[in-house]
């Protein structure tokens, strides 16, 4: 093992040695790794669509101590692949002269190696196939956002009563990864389907019928593949591709509660024209919670609102209320909203990675539990 092992282990909750055991060029960018737990009672199942986070070494800091960005990254297995993992990563290049390229993504390409051993924490997140529901799926990515889809795919191909669309957008077939093993999935039994969408094919790939449509997924593709039925729709890509397909769902009469999307970001990015109640703005010496009423109190800003379950988190809650908080991955990974909590207290629905401090508070996880005063 090189300088990547076990012994740059740092004591973290939750965070547990896993050894690269393959190395998979997918694609012209994209490559996946297999791992296994260094300590196989450190495997942990997950649900397909869920996600590991990786400490990623960087470059350290003038006094040459070693520092770390957490980076999380979809399973792309399937969720039977007991005792395994496997992440499939896009390489991130600079976009354009000047700007750095993917910090974590060139380091595990170009450094990381079968034999080295990273740290990684899960698996988290919500954005998981219902494996209860009997409706039909429809698994809509683009780019490397289908990695989570390929895990829900697997799943899929051993209900053999439950139909799903797999449709997937790229450039062409030379940045097209795991695209044999979606085939192999589909030929597993009827009621599955593919369907490629390339934005720029080549003369190879119009030659061997690589794709089934060109330019954009559009209204007429998913009208022709999609009988008219009750389908629950699961979306992952990049922000343009998340915004269009969502207005495009949304354009056909498909309500917010059967499309599901991994998405980092406000909802309001997908739903940019929903309305939103005005926020309550009152001077602090007019707030007086009644009763039982439980309220979010945001000092700063002086405003207060009623807390009325509706929200999923406080961050949400906020945003809810016109205010706009840091953050970045609203999954308790990176830190970035967290905030001063002056008083009350909270209940995390998902874990913060690392230990806080007294009286901080990360807003994209938690929800008050009783009344609560933010210093935002």
């Amino acid at each position: 093992m090189n300088a990547f092992t076990a012994r740059d282990s740092i004591a973290s909750s939750g965070f547990r040695d896993l050894k690269v055991v393959a190395k998979v060029k997918e694609s012209a960018v994209i490559t996946s790794f297999h791992f296994e737990p260094v300590n196989p009672r450190d495997w942990r199942a997950f649900e397909p669509g869920q996600f590991l986070v990786f400490r990623i070494p960087v470059p350290g800091n003038a006094a040459g101590e070693r520092q770390y960005v957490l980076r999380n990254y979809s399973v792309s297995c399937s969720p039977a692949s007991k005792g395994r993992y496997r992440i499939s990563v896009k390489r991130e290049v600079a976009p354009a002269p000047g700007l750095p390229s993917g910090i974590s993504s060139c380091f595990l390409d170009d450094q990381v190696d079968v034999g080295d051993v990273l740290q990684a924490e899960g698996p988290r997140g919500d954005f998981v196939l219902d494996r209860t529901s009997p409706r039909p799926v429809v698994l809509l990515s683009g780019g490397v956002g289908l990695t989570p889809m390929v895990s829900m795919l697997h799943a899929l191909a051993s209900m053999p009563d439950r139909r799903a669309v797999f449709i997937h957008a790229c450039e062409n077939g030379d940045v097209h990864a795991l695209r044999d093993e979606v085939a192999g999935l589909v030929a597993t039994r009827p009621g599955l389907i593919a369907h490629y969408c390339y934005r720029s094919p080549s003369e190879h790939d119009r030659a061997e019928r690589r794709f089934q449509s060109e330019g954009m997924i559009s209204r007429d593709v998913l009208q022709r593949l999609l009988p008219i039925d009750d389908y629950d729709f699961y979306l992952c890509g990049p922000p343009p591709f998340m915004q269009a397909i969502y207005a495009l769902l949304r354009g056909l009469g498909v309500p917010k509660h059967r499309i599901a999307y991994e998405f980092f970001g406000p909802a309001t990015v997908l739903e940019p024209d929903a309305v939103r109640a005005p926020p309550v703005r009152v001077q602090l010496a007019r707030i007086e919670a009644t009763g039982e009423t439980t309220t979010v109190e945001f000092r700063k800003s002086g405003l207060k609102a009623v807390w009325d379950g509706s929200a999923a988190s406080l961050l949400d809650f906020a945003e809810d209320q016109g205010l706009t908080p840091e953050f970045s991955c609203r999954a308790g990974i990176c830190g970035t909203c967290k905030s001063r909590l002056v008083s009350g207290d909270v209940a995390y629905f998902e874990e913060p990675l690392d230990e806080l401090k007294a009286g901080d508070v990360l807003l994209c996880c938690s929800k008050p539990r009783g009344s609560v005063v933010l210093d935002i």
